[in-house]
């Protein structure tokens, strides 16, 4: 049997973030190697519902969403703009349609959009744990998945493993871990600042679970677990 993921946070961490919240989920046993026509069926009724829920909204509308607004003002400490947004936007304003990369993606993709929730994607078989929490640090770095090297500034939230950063919020996953055609243990971790409120996050865990019980009813939850860090006084 799988061993589950030893994950744990940083007080830096707690003390440059308070109030934010990150969820965890780990599951073995996902089959993510063919298109699931069960997950697929739900992607018109997801945009369907959307449509509906935010008729007639503009940006101001969406930057007024709580969820939303904590993410806006994170990403304007760092003079960027939340990329769900964006892509919400593009479903709800450009009637785009949501993409078809792999069932394990795509179910990734679809709670983010329902929850307004950031999440990330990772192969436990190309991570080496521990796993942490973290803060980056001035001289961090790493390399992006289409292969550029970052450099950091200070403050922005990551997590590391072993062999340094794996993913933060600004500027995503790296090219070490992403989740994969193979992959069948995986890690999903949400990434919510402060203001986001914690039961949004254990909610978007739950509905990302469901979904990958659909196209993988055979997976199992090794953990479900949010850290969060208290917030100011």
């Amino acid at each position: 049997m799988e061993t589950r993921l030893e994950i744990s946070a940083t007080a830096e961490w707690r003390q440059a973030h308070p109030g934010s919240a990150i969820g965890l989920l780990e599951m073995t046993g996902v089959d993510n190697g063919q298109p699931s026509a069960a997950l697929n069926a739900l992607k018109p009724k997801l945009e369907a519902e959307l449509l509906q829920r935010y008729n007639g909204f503009a940006r101001k509308d969406f930057l007024a969403l709580p969820v939303m607004s904590a993410y806006d003002r994170y990403y304007t400490r760092f003079n960027k703009t939340y990329h769900v947004q964006l892509q919400l936007e593009s479903i709800v304003l450009k009637g785009k349609h949501l993409p078809g990369i792999s069932p394990a993606v795509d179910a990734s993709f679809m709670a983010e959009l329902d929850t307004l929730i950031l999440t990330a994607g990772h192969d436990v078989s190309r991570l080496r744990g521990p796993i942490t929490i973290d803060v980056s640090r001035q001289g961090d770095t790493m390399t992006q998945m289409n292969g550029t090297i970052k450099a950091f500034s200070a403050g922005d939230m990551v997590m590391r493993d072993a062999n340094g950063i794996s993913c933060s919020i600004i500027y995503g996953q790296d090219n070490r871990s992403p989740i994969a055609p193979t992959t069948t243990h995986v890690l999903y971790v949400a990434y919510a600042p402060g203001g986001a409120q914690t039961q949004v996050v254990e909610s978007h865990l739950q509905l990302l679970e469901k979904y990958l019980c659909i196209f993988s009813p055979e997976a199992t939850t090794r953990q479900f677990l949010v850290l969060a860090a208290p917030p100011t006084v």
